[in-house]
């Protein structure tokens, strides 16, 4: 049986494995196209577009006579060093004026293009809210209303993008419109459960069939308060561009990163040092405190009866949570859903578990997210910390700070969502 110890190095190693199979020079190598006649543009958006945008020009033929050139936009503190494509950073996940210049910036790189043109786009994780441009008549505080409300809805990020890609001048497939008669190629590490390329960042290079009528209908199901005046909007506007438009037809959408790609690498990993591992969903969604509770009862059942699979494994999950804020507190959603785990397993001598974001943040603040273990709650209770009335006002973030257990790797420069790790060893 592991130590504590070795059982969060354990897990330590299995996220950083989970990681790397999304390292962007590994990943865009077997996706870069053909190099085209006239010039080449890189635009692109997310937290780990700058690192993506760094592969891409080592990557990239250095003999072309017209050379890579462009613009992408990363959240604060998420830049790496590029030589020929400028790197923009704004707020996340609140929009900022840094990031409504980003916008403007990357519309102002496509516009002007001709057939003989290629733009190439770095689309990732975190891009909505690096691109905010809201429609004419609308301001900046509009689209952060709008972005406040959408976060504490605990609405799935598919609905989220589906609202957002309708109130916008550069989402849902505009940025590529913007870019005809040009060819747009979308390279894409897809944060979004089920992969659907035209979610990730609310899709700015490539669109869908959706009309405001959905993004209407996708607040309305989940309750979602959308202010008067953007409510106005998508009841009366023309909506995005869709999918079957011309100007999309020489288009290409490419995920060259996911989920299911790093939890089958963090498998393999957990086997060869003698684990069995069993990946549960790469699209896991839902309320964290939920996910949390069944995550628990999975687990238990495994160390008490050896059922579903037998101790010891590994259980991996990815997919995004959500969380429905109730409180003021600190958090986010992979601290929340090891809290909730933590108030089940609680006395267990078998269960360590460590949830994280693959970006490095969880949430809005510096940590991925945290481990926790049978003695999790103990813990918190020596502190002085009531872990139910945490959850009730979610700030899990503070209670994982005070005992010393929040996993804080800084930024990867990848994004393919939660990973999920639960060790089960043998209890004795």
């Amino acid at each position: 049986m592991k130590s504590a110890a070795e059982a969060r190095t354990f897990l330590e190693g299995l996220f950083h494995t989970a990681v790397k199979a999304a390292d962007p020079q590994t990943c865009i190598a077997g996706h870069l196209p053909e190099p085209p006649k006239g010039r080449t543009i890189v635009v692109g958006a997310g937290k780990g577009a700058a690192q993506m945008a760094r592969a891409l020009e080592r990557l990239w033929p250095r003999t072309l006579a017209a050379p890579l050139e462009g613009t992408v936009v990363t959240r604060y503190g998420y830049a790496a060093a590029c030589e020929r494509i400028e790197v923009l950073e704004a707020a996340h996940p609140v929009p900022d004026d840094a990031g409504l210049a980003g916008s403007a910036r990357l519309l102002e790189r496509v516009t002007g293009l001709s057939a003989d043109d290629l733009v190439i786009a770095l689309i990732c994780g975190g891009g909505s809210a690096l691109l905010p441009a809201p429609p004419e008549g609308f301001t900046l505080a509009d689209e952060i209303a709008l972005n406040e409300v959408l976060l504490s809805s605990g609405a799935p990020i598919s609905a989220m993008n589906t609202i957002r890609k309708q109130f916008s001048r550069i989402k849902g497939g505009r940025l590529a419109a913007a870019a005809y008669p040009a060819k747009v190629v979308s390279l894409i590490v897809s944060d979004i459960p089920g992969d659907v390329a035209a979610f990730v960042a609310s899709g700015p290079t490539v669109a869908d069939m959706a009309i405001p009528a959905d993004a209407i209908a996708a607040a309305r199901r989940y309750a979602i308060d959308l202010p008067e005046p953007i409510l106005r909007h998508l009841e009366t506007t023309g909506g995005a561009p869709a999918a079957d438009d011309p100007r999309f037809a020489r288009n290409e959408a490419h995920i060259v990163a996911s989920a299911r790609v790093s939890l089958e690498a963090a498998a393999a990993a957990a086997r060869k040092e003698g684990i069995a591992a069993a990946i549960l969903s790469d699209a896991i969604e839902g309320e964290a405190r939920e996910a949390g509770i069944f995550h628990a009862a999975l687990a238990l059942e495994v160390e008490r009866y050896d059922r579903p699979f037998a101790a010891p494994v590994v259980l991996l999950s990815g997919g995004e949570t959500t969380v429905t804020l109730r409180g003021t507190g600190k958090g986010g959603r992979n601290t929340e859903f090891l809290l909730s785990l933590a108030t089940r397993i609680a006395g267990s001598r078998a269960i360590t578990a460590l949830a994280a974001d693959t970006d490095g943040i969880d949430g809005s603040e510096d940590n991925a997210g945290a481990f926790a273990d049978g003695e999790t709650a103990a813990r918190l209770a020596a502190a002085g910390i009531d872990g139910a009335a945490l959850l009730a006002n979610n700030d899990a973030w503070t209670g994982f700070a005070t005992i010393n257990d929040l996993f804080s790797p800084g930024p990867t420069g990848t994004n393919v969502n939660d990973f999920r790790a639960i060790l089960i060893d043998r209890g004795d």
